[in-house]
């Protein structure tokens, strides 16, 4: 795979995710379910593991897989906070949870909360693969 290529799968991978929290949000401002909030919430914070993983080449099939991938990576040698780390696998709790048990819900305070996490989580991955992707 060409550097080119892997580039704009990368760039295309943020995108998703910036795309994916300006959705949460907008759902937030319009007072839909939180259900669809911290789906989107954790999507977004998955794209943008996924630009990482494509960044350095690596690749997993499940959820479960990039997330370890993200921890073994990118969180184990210090590149990003353990603190990270527990955000991403807390949204993926959360929309397993909301997503698969239709008797939960999340408050929306819970929402509010992970959107921010989320945020952050996405402004931190873009912030590092755009100080480390070659140009």
């Amino acid at each position: 795979m060409s550097r080119d290529f892997k580039a704009e799968l990368v760039k295309l991978r943020l995108q998703q995710a910036a795309e994916t929290i300006a959705d949460a949000q907008s759902l937030l401002e319009t007072g839909r379910t939180t259900r669809s909030i911290i789906n989107r919430a954790y999507y977004a914070m998955f794209y943008a593991v996924l630009a990482l993983l494509q960044a350095t080449g690596k690749i997993a099939s499940k959820h479960t897989g990039i997330i370890s991938l993200f921890d073994s990576e990118f969180v184990r040698p210090g590149t990003f906070p353990k603190e990270l780390s527990q955000a991403l696998h807390e949204a993926f709790d959360q929309r397993q949870e909301f997503d698969y048990k239709p008797v939960s819900n999340a408050t929306r305070e819970e929402a509010i909360a992970l959107v921010a996490r989320a945020q952050g989580f996405v402004e931190s991955v873009t912030i590092y693969l755009d100080r480390s992707l070659p140009r």
